[in-house]
């Protein structure tokens, strides 16, 4: 009879230890990136800007529901 117990032990913290080293990856990739910065969310205010300005040019009504009462 075989103990398939250890094998899953193995696996289970070679799991927790990938999913830790790549979360280490991403948060410190970000921080190379510059998202934790003073100017980690202009690209937000760039992208609805340039959405606004879209909508305006256009005359689009780009996802503005108004509710029917």
């Amino acid at each position: 009879m075989s103990d398939y117990t250890w094998p899953s032990v193995y696996f289970a913290y070679f799991f927790f230890f990938l999913c830790l080293v790549l979360a280490v990856y991403f948060c410190l990739r970000s921080r190379k990136d510059g998202y934790w910065s003073k100017e980690g969310e202009d690209i937000k205010y760039h992208v609805f800007e340039d959405w606004q300005a879209e909508s305006r040019a256009t005359g689009a009504d780009h996802g503005t529901h108004q509710r029917n009462s």
